[in-house]
């Protein structure tokens, strides 16, 4: 019937008195590069690109054709035009992109001009697999003059490809370098430039100071504007903490040599999402520094509800038991009831706010704490970072009640025997509409023995008053002496990867409808550090295509010590970390995730053990307006 079809048009079309198409709709071979140049098209962006469509019909024993780009602007365009396929719209698109028994390849050759390479590459949803790949390849180099590689553009055909190790590959990584500039969170700030070599707590800063730092920091007090040497993780705490805070965040290449100049200076320092800003302020911005400063916040005050007495299951909680059990666990608990489809939340159960302040009362480290606030060389950085670590030290030293100590280990050696618990924060002062907190308190993980778990419990009451987290409240003028820590305990998840994703695009706040995701191997801590690039993705729900941005660049994980705690381990295999087929997993857990929350974007923790998808945290996702 089709044949048929075809036949007619082509009958109608000789009636009409038109011309039927010639040799320069196309040619079956590429000479050399004259050839190529008659008929290609060049995109600009994000170089020059010079290409050309090809179709292969595998009806016909392969016959190539390398369409004329110039004036065909894609392969349904050539295809209706030579009457190789009347079909248009969702039938084109799924007959030949989605199809394994599909009669036509459609891609693209390309000269890589910043690497001078020839490649030849698919849509990135296209579901050619690994049989189809060595065909094109195959056809092409019996077709063409040069040397040429194939260029994945997703995750599943960088996966296909890699079964064909006779066939060369050319990935992104190897034809663009790095960007000289990435924006992670955009803003303006004045403040005295800091060019740093490195960054460790006993270095002063002001929170007006802009840093700069060979590499993003495990964790930073808040500071005015943050720049680094090398690219870092839109995902990581820091970053998360910037967009919040609106401080002005970015990757600036040879940012360590080229401001060193204005080590010192009072600078305005501008993000956009092209291109940054670092000057000389006016007046008007002289003064505003000298006015935050010297500002006094009024206090604000976290909600609390200090009635509740009793441990709670995850399964028992909801998110608005937040105000008893923190933001993390009753988010977690609200996940948990919604029996994701696609994820599990690991079993635990929560000590309430109230714990935290009777372990403060029962101790004396309330009035302590009190004093301590009051004391007027508290204003003095270095004075308020040691004074600060010793009540830190005072919380572990400090004795806990054996009939909580009963309560929380008889749960433990009835639920989970044997097993490593993450003993994990929850505050009252993290998740609030103007205060992210995101990394500013503590967990243990793999706790395992009874006197782990119970100063597991003592360690993250104490995280309260971590230097930076006590830095982020001042500047934010949450009041210290209102904000309570519950503690969750949590089924360790010894994760073969693990990481952040988000419902969204870091890097362009306008593209909604996909996932972010950031992986590591092993344990999620170093995505969230953001020391190094982790692994990458973007998926678009629409097109279901996984694009692959960037690798990881570690060169070791994190695990499970069997004595407890954790342990670095080198990398021993590859650096790819996520399978076509968990990334899918973990977007659809993303997507229900933000429904569970009313549609509000999200910022998700998650691990990956045994082929499972677990979910550790969801938070809401501030991004740039």
């Amino acid at each position: 019937m089709k044949k048929a079809l075809v036949i007619g048009v082509v009958a109608l079309w000789a009636l009409s008195g038109m011309s039927e198409p010639g040799p320069a709709d196309y040619v079956s071979t590429i000479p050399n590069r004259a050839t190529f140049d008659s008929i290609a098209r060049t995109a600009t962006y994000p170089y020059l690109l010079p290409h050309v469509f090809f179709v292969i019909d595998r009806l016909h024993g392969d016959r190539i054709y390398y369409a004329n780009s110039k004036k065909f602007d894609s392969h349904r365009s050539f295809a209706n035009a030579e009457y190789l396929s009347l079909e248009k719209g969702q039938k084109f698109f799924y007959d030949n992109y989605m199809r394994q028994d599909r009669r036509f390849y459609m891609g693209t050759l390309s000269f890589q001009t910043p690497v001078q390479k020839w490649t030849f590459e698919f849509w990135e949803g296209d579901q050619i697999d690994s049989a189809g790949l060595q065909r094109v390849y195959s056809r092409i180099k019996g077709t063409f003059f040069a040397p040429i590689a194939f260029k994945p553009n997703s995750l599943r055909q960088e996966e296909a490809a890699a079964t064909l190790p006779s066939m060369p590959r050319l990935l992104d990584g190897d034809i663009v370098k790095p960007k000289a500039y990435v924006a992670l969170s955009i803003g303006r700030a004045v403040g005295r430039l800091r060019v740093l070599s490195h960054y460790t707590t006993d270095i002063a800063l002001d929170p007006s100071d802009i840093v700069v730092l060979p590499q993003a920091p495990v964790d930073l007090p808040p500071v005015g504007g943050i720049i680094t040497s090398e690219p870092a993780s839109p995902l990581s705490h820091i970053s998360i903490r910037s967009k919040s805070r609106g401080v002005p965040d970015a990757y600036i290449r040879n940012a360590q040599h080229d401001l060193a100049r204005l080590q010192g200076q009072v600078v305005i320092f501008q993000t956009r999402g092209d291109h940054f800003l670092i000057g000389k302020p006016t007046k008007a911005d002289l003064r505003l520094y000298a006015t935050r400063s010297s500002a006094h916040h009024k206090l604000h005050t976290p909600k609390a509800d200090l009635s509740v007495v009793g441990i709670a299951d995850l399964a028992q909680q909801r998110a608005r038991m937040a105000v008893v059990y923190g933001s993390k666990s009753a988010n977690l608990g609200e996940m948990m009831n919604a029996h994701l489809a696609n994820a599990q939340v690991p079993d635990g159960f929560t000590l309430p706010f109230s714990w935290y302040r009777d372990f403060l009362a029962e101790t004396g480290l309330s009035k302590e704490i009190r004093l301590m606030l009051h004391d007027p060389k508290l204003n003095d950085s270095a004075y308020r970072k040691a004074r600060l670590a010793t009540l830190k030290q005072h919380f572990m030293a400090a004795g806990f009640s054996p009939r909580r100590r009963q309560q929380v280990l008889s749960r433990v050696h009835q639920r989970f025997s044997n097993e490593g618990l993450f003993v994990r924060s929850s505050t009252n002062s993290e998740d609030l509409p103007n205060f992210n907190g995101a990394g500013l308190y503590s967990t243990f993980p793999n706790a395992r023995t009874d006197d782990q778990i119970i100063n597991a419990v003592k360690f993250v009451w104490a995280s309260v008053w971590n230097f930076e987290a006590f830095e982020a409240r001042e500047r934010a003028g949450i009041d210290h002496q209102k904000v309570y820590m519950a503690v969750l305990l949590q089924r360790g998840i010894k994760a073969d990867a693990a990481g952040v994703m988000i419902t969204g695009n870091p890097f362009d706040p306008s593209d909604r409808d996909c996932c972010f995701i950031s992986a590591t191997k092993g344990l999620g801590i170093k995505v969230v550090e953001g020391k190094k690039i982790p692994e990458q993705l973007l998926l678009h729900y629409e097109t279901n295509a996984v694009q692959v941005l960037t690798r990881s660049a570690e060169d070791t994980l994190l695990t499970f010590d069997p004595n407890g705690g954790i342990k670095e381990v080198a990398v021993t295999e590859g650096r790819n970390v996520l399978s076509d087929d968990i990334t899918h997993q973990l977007a659809r857990a993303a997507r229900q995730i933000k429904k569970v929350f009313g549609g509000k974007e999200q910022d998700i923790e998650w691990a990956v053990m045994g082929g499972k998808v677990y979910i550790v945290q969801s938070r809401p996702y501030l991004r740039e307006q």
